[in-house]
């Protein structure tokens, strides 16, 4: 049975992963007959958001990895042990926490850097020839670790995130909601999800499509 690794970022589409895009990839994992590992990142969170009145909660601290585990019913990895999973995949769910806590994307923009053990867990997943997916903002994340490889990437159409994913390098191609982008550059695929919505089940048709294009690639 083939393995993916789930990357998270906490829980919650404001400060941590994207809760319908995690599940939803989960069962399209599950349904595909592949094994899905969930792991995240043992750090703390860039901010805390109250998801009720989407404030921000000053002097509130949560730890990526614990939140994370509320997603995966406490079944989860610490990204420093990644290697002990000898995964054949890695998908990112989206979320703010991509863009706060994976990286800086939110406040830096093609300028921001991204976590260095999550980038070096995408380069060598990259160079070994795994397939890797992004879903929702995530792939800025792949167009800053990847940009060099000249990756094709989606995150919809929305103009500015396009316009700093092919600022650090990548390509970016426009995309409907319910599909996925597979680059001709590297086993990297894509799905806008959320980027675009407007509801769960056409977000769910794209991920069904990333994980379809993913699985094709082992």
């Amino acid at each position: 049975m083939k393995k993916i690794g789930v990357l998270l970022s906490g829980c919650g589409f404001l400060d941590g992963s994207e809760i319908h895009e995690t599940v939803l990839t989960l069962l399209a994992i599950d349904r595909a007959g592949a094994e899905a590992h969930c792991i995240a990142p043992n750090m703390t969170q860039q901010e805390v958001v109250n998801h009720y009145s989407g404030e921000v909660m000053a002097g509130e601290s949560r730890n990526v990895l614990v939140e994370s585990a509320r997603i995966a019913r406490g079944v989860i990895t610490d990204l420093e042990q990644i290697d002990t999973l000898n995964l054949d995949a890695l998908i990112l769910p989206g979320g703010y926490g991509a863009a706060k806590n994976l990286s800086n994307f939110n406040t830096h923009q093609a300028d921001c850097e991204v976590d260095k053990k999550v980038a070096a867990v995408l380069q060598s997943f990259f160079k070994a020839g795994k397939p890797l997916g992004f879903i929702c903002i995530a792939p800025v994340i792949a167009a800053k670790v990847l940009g060099k490889e000249h990756v094709e990437l989606t995150i919809g159409n929305d103009q500015e995130c396009a316009k700093a994913i092919e600022a650090m390098g990548a390509s970016h191609i426009e995309c409907p909601v319910w599909s996925a982008v597979v680059s001709q550059r590297g086993k990297v695929v894509s799905t806008p999800a959320y980027m675009l919505g407007p509801t769960i089940s056409e977000v769910a048709k794209g991920i069904d499509q990333l994980v379809d294009e993913l699985l094709k690639l082992l």
